[in-house]
Parts: structure tokens; C-alpha cells; sequence
């Protein structure tokens, strides 16, 4: 029965230490830092967010270009305006 508490507690302590859990203590508790990362990882989801959504517009305009063009009855005119509209405001 003692060896089998004695195996059963190693194996705990060997969870605990591979959680790291001293080492995210050590993070939560360190105020500055903790400001630091959030404030870059922050930074980086916006500039994610911004290129992501420049891309996407771009894509989207382009296909809406090459749907004006393929000449579509009523939608291509109203297209061809809304491009032109944005084209100018760039």
C-alpha cells in the first residue's frame, strides 16, 4: 500500500513539473511583463487584422473589376460604378 502511494504521489509531482507551473507563477506575477506581452501580442492582431482585410478588399475588387468586364446585363453597370467610386476614393 505505501509503494503504491509513494508511486501514485512521484507520478503527481511529475505532472506538476511538467505543467510548468512555478514558471507561470512566476509569469502572472510579474505585472510589467505580463502588460508587455499582451500589449505586443495586441499589436500584432491588428496589424494581422489590417493586412488581412486590405487583402481581402483587394481580392474582392478585383473580382468585382472582372465582372464589369465581362460586360453582365444590369449588375455589370451598377458594378462598374461602384468600382469606379471606389477607385477614385483611393
Amino acid at each position: 500500500m505505501d509503494r503504491f502511494l509513494i508511486d501514485r504521489i512521484e507520478r503527481l509531482a511529475g505532472n506538476v513539473e511538467k505543467l510548468r507551473l512555478s514558471e507561470y507563477l512566476q509569469y502572472v506575477s510579474d505585472t510589467r511583463r505580463l502588460i508587455w506581452v499582451n500589449f505586443i501580442s495586441g499589436v500584432a492582431r491588428g496589424f494581422g487584422f489590417a493586412v488581412g482585410f486590405s487583402l481581402l478588399g483587394a481580392l474582392f475588387i478585383v473580382l468585382l473589376q472582372r465582372m464589369a468586364v465581362d460586360s453582365l446585363p444590369v449588375i455589370g453597370e451598377f458594378l462598374a460604378e461602384v468600382i469606379r467610386i471606389v477607385e477614385k476614393n483611393l
